[in-house]
């Protein structure tokens, strides 16, 4: 019987984020890896798909250039095999890590088994993820779809593309098809994409994506899908229409993903999960079970990589000392890294009044009110919501270019709970795009069609 201090499931950003911590306490850890050291971010998620949406967004910046599509994703393994190696595989020697290769199985309360191995553990911490899902659609499985880690590895770009989900990895995946020359269809459920973005700004990235001649088809029923030779059926009758019937080369699902726990066997460590198999927790990450923790993808938390490693390392925190601290995504940015960027903190305006919070909005056109985005040639909008009275700004919501950086303002804006008078008190340098922020903040008393350039 092998005994470390904690003994964490999985070996990414979270997973890391919790070894480094509980080394600083002094503790003993192992990880345990059933696949590929990494995770999600650097394997197959963030930095791959990044690297593919900037080779794309060049390549459209550069009307006739061309993409070396094979040659680009040779590239980008390169780079995901780089970064692997010099930010997980290097710092387990570092830290004083214990990797163990194999598949986690809970054998009861407080034993776990790898392989034929038995481990005990001061602690556990579940950190193992999430993977892609796929909808009950009749007749998907049959036809084929690709997921957003098989579509990272295509070298071939299909000629007709329907994406199915029309959220962050739809709309980021859906764009970089588009711009190395799929005819790209997106499909969403719900009334439009980024449904649960402002109005206001899903309006503005859905005009965006459709000048670039992507289709958006929103309160899509998909009824079946049907293989027929090389092609893909996609039926489906949108609320209050007629049946219709769409041909593509190939399917990308986008709807969601899996917490990977089906394997653990977590009854047996009397550990609850949730529908989508993510682990129940606590405001303190602490499962049903006392000494078993969960953080990261697996909590069915905001799936990014820094809530991930914010939670591994408040889990770590509170599972080695006696002093818990609760977690807070009050204030977690997101952003959709499409072009333009789509980037928010805070609530969003219905939010604020579903829990019976009055509210003052500010909308603001970029092409027409923020010199940058004049000068550019960019369009965008932003929107800021705040408390009557003192307004206390609790909401930023942007898309334009460069949101995925002023966000980072907006975020210390909301959690530090200033003001719009404190915004437009504060200076912003003349030609960026941060100076959005103080113009939106000023839209609450002034229209800024009146205003010289910088006018208090």
């Amino acid at each position: 019987m092998t005994t470390y201090d904690l003994v964490i499931l999985g070996s990414g950003s979270a997973a890391f984020a919790a070894a480094i911590r509980a080394r600083s306490h002094g503790a003993t850890v192992a990880l345990v890896e059933s696949a590929t050291i990494g995770g999600t971010c650097v394997n197959v998620g963030c930095v791959p798909s990044k690297f593919v949406l900037e080779a794309a967004q060049r390549r459209h910046a550069c009307p006739g250039s061309a993409l070396d599509v094979p040659a680009m994703i040779d590239q980008k393994n390169e780079l995901v095999g780089h970064l692997r190696r010099v930010k997980y595989e290097e710092l387990v020697d570092r830290y004083g890590l214990d990797l163990l290769h194999g598949q986690a199985r809970f054998h009861d309360r407080e034993t776990l088994q790898v392989g034929d191995r038995a481990m005990r553990a001061g602690a556990y911490l579940i950190a193992t993820g999430a993977s892609p899902s796929a909808p009950p659609i009749p007749g998907l499985a049959e036809g084929g779809f690709l997921t957003s880690t098989s579509a990272l590895e295509l070298k071939e770009v299909p000629g007709r593309l329907a994406v199915i989900g029309g959220n962050a990895i739809g709309l980021e995946l859906g764009q970089y098809f588009s711009r190395v020359g799929s005819r790209v269809t997106i499909f969403e459920a719900l009334e439009s994409i980024a449904p649960l973005e402002e109005p206001e700004i899903r309006a503005a990235l859905t005009q965006a994506l459709e000048r670039e001649g992507i289709e958006i088809v929103a309160s899509a029923g998909i009824t079946s899908v049907q293989r027929d030779g090389s092609e893909r059926i996609v039926r489906l009758t949108p609320q209050g229409g007629p049946a219709t019937e769409y041909r593509f080369d190939a399917i990308l699902i986008a709807t969601g993903r899996h917490a990977n726990t089906a394997a653990l066997n977590l009854d047996a460590a009397g550990i609850r999960t949730a529908r989508n198999g993510a682990v129940v927790t606590d405001e303190y990450l602490c499962t049903d079970n006392a000494r078993v923790f969960a953080a990261g993808d697996v909590t069915g938390a905001p799936q990014f990589v820094y809530v991930a490693a914010y939670q591994g390392a408040l889990a770590a925190d509170n599972a080695l000392s006696d002093a818990p601290r609760m977690q807070n995504l009050t204030t977690v940015p997101r952003v959709i890294f499409t072009q333009p960027r789509l980037a928010a903190v805070g609530e969003t305006e219905a939010q604020a009044r579903a829990r019976g919070q009055e509210v003052e909005t500010a909308v603001l056109d970029l092409s027409e009110n923020v010199p940058r985005a004049i000068v550019n040639g960019h369009g965008g909008a932003i929107k800021i919501v705040a408390t009557p009275g003192e307004r206390k700004i609790t909401g930023v919501h942007m898309a334009g270019e460069h949101a995925d950086e002023v966000i980072q303002a907006a975020t210390y804006i909301v959690k530090l709970g200033l003001t719009t008078a404190q915004v437009v008190d504060t200076f912003h340098p003349y030609l960026t795009m941060a100076e959005s922020l103080r113009l939106c903040a000023q839209t609450f008393d002034r229209d800024p069609a009146t205003l010289s350039c910088c006018a208090a």
